[in-house]
């Protein structure tokens, strides 16, 4: 897939001058609702023998509007993780641009004009709620107007799994309420952070013997709620099973940092310094402070029996 990075006003020479399909929308976390977008605009693409192309945004427009902080603002997918996604869904080219006040001042028409006319896209799939300016005068329902005939619309409707309907907000929401597993089937794949791993505290392998990854996860992504997690670790160019514990390490003291540890099983390489990934397979509990040493080893151990039966019954 070919990424072409665009900051407004772009010029002619950057974009591709070739018709194409052209799937829109923000696509944070590329969930269940998502993919029936870019696969009808897939079907579209294969239809018509041409390339499919998605455009989105660099940054959340709230960022914007709101002036929300930047550092507030928790994604379900990067930038990266969502180029990975949507190349394994089959685009050919994605459009990342820079949202800015100015980007997001244009009106309507001069939006469509430039962003999807001179693109040379040919047909525009975009989800029933996709708006492009003000939601009361660039909506699906003003976009024929505005495309004047120049390009075929497909609107694609709500995708809903027992009337809830699929978006990215419902399943950051999960994410922070430990709820990973219901959040893995509105994503429709495991849900999966970045990072490095960096020092900790030694406490693992010193006192408990359970020595850890200490994952420091990239800014931007969201981090699931405190507790305890079934998960697989990447490093090297391999996954591994592993068990993680996001909270504070309430045993060993009062107001401390949320950490991300992941004790990786069967595994005793140096990894400092690596970049990882990190996919959560469970919720198992939540953050306890244990009276002492002892009742947080026993816990550790049955959270390990608890890790090996559930990917022992993934496997059967």
């Amino acid at each position: 897939m070919e990424i072409i990075e665009l900051s407004h006003p772009y010029n002619d020479e950057e974009i591709i001058h070739e018709p194409i399909v052209l799937a829109l929308g923000f696509f944070d976390g590329v969930h269940l609702g998502h993919q029936a977008v870019i696969r009808a605009a897939k079907e579209e693409a294969v239809k018509r023998g041409i390339k499919l192309a998605v455009m989105t945004f660099n940054q959340h427009p709230k960022i914007v509007y709101s002036k929300l902080d930047e550092k507030s603002m928790f994604y379900l997918s990067t930038n990266e993780r969502k180029a990975d996604l949507l190349t394994g869904l089959g685009v050919d080219i994605l459009y990342l641009v820079d949202y800015t006040w100015a980007f997001g001042s244009q009106a309507p028409q001069t939006f469509v004009d430039r962003y999807i006319v001179d693109l040379n896209a040919k047909v525009v799939v975009a989800g029933f709620d996709y708006t492009y300016g003000k939601k009361d005068v660039a909506n699906m329902q003003t976009l024929s107007k505005h495309a004047s005939e120049r390009f075929e619309i497909v609107e694609v409707d709500q995708f809903s799994i027992n009337q809830h309907k699929i978006a990215s907000t419902n399943i950051r929401e999960q994410i922070e309420n430990g709820q990973i597993e219901v959040a893995n089937k509105e994503l429709g794949y495991l849900y999966q952070t970045s990072g490095t791993v960096v020092h900790g505290e030694k406490r693992g392998s010193a006192l408990l013997g359970y020595p850890t990854a200490n994952v420091e996860t990239t800014s931007k992504e969201l981090l699931p709620g405190i507790g305890v997690y079934i998960v697989e670790f990447f490093v090297s160019e391999k996954w591994h099973q592993g068990m993680a514990s996001v909270g504070y390490n309430v045993t060993f003291g009062e107001n401390r940092p949320v950490t991300c540890e992941v004790f990786i099983l069967d595994f005793d390489q140096m990894i400092y310094g690596e970049n990882v990934k990190v996919r959560w397979h469970h919720y198992l509990r939540g953050e306890i402070k244990f009276d002492g040493l002892d009742g947080l080893i026993k816990q550790l151990d049955q959270d390990l029996v608890d890790t090996r039966e559930y990917f022992a019954e993934l496997n059967q």
